[in-house]
């Protein structure tokens, strides 16, 4: 996992498309609970397409999120990332 996506402690880095409606979603719970997050579009950000593809087994599944110690999650719930970020 390159390090330039490893986000501070008590934010996500998550990557999505424009057109993701599980991505809208998840933003709208993050952005509601006031949790930080840095949105990267992998339509639009070179080589992230193949990052979330190598997190997924091949698959450019979005929303990915990445947390502060660089684990990964694919389409978590909110409750996973306000679980994970508390760990």
């Amino acid at each position: 996992m390159s390090n330039e996506y490893v986000p501070e402690n008590g934010t996500i880095t998550m990557f999505s498309t424009e057109w993701c409606s599980y991505c809208k979603r998840l933003k709208k719970m993050l952005d509601h609970e006031g949790i930080g997050y840095t949105e990267v579009d992998i339509e639009s950000t070179p080589g992230t397409e193949d990052l979330v593809k190598s997190i997924n087994g091949g698959n450019a599944v979005v929303p990915t999120v990445i947390f502060p110690d660089g684990s990964s999650a694919t389409n978590p719930s909110l409750g996973e990332v306000k679980t994970r970020l508390a760990a």
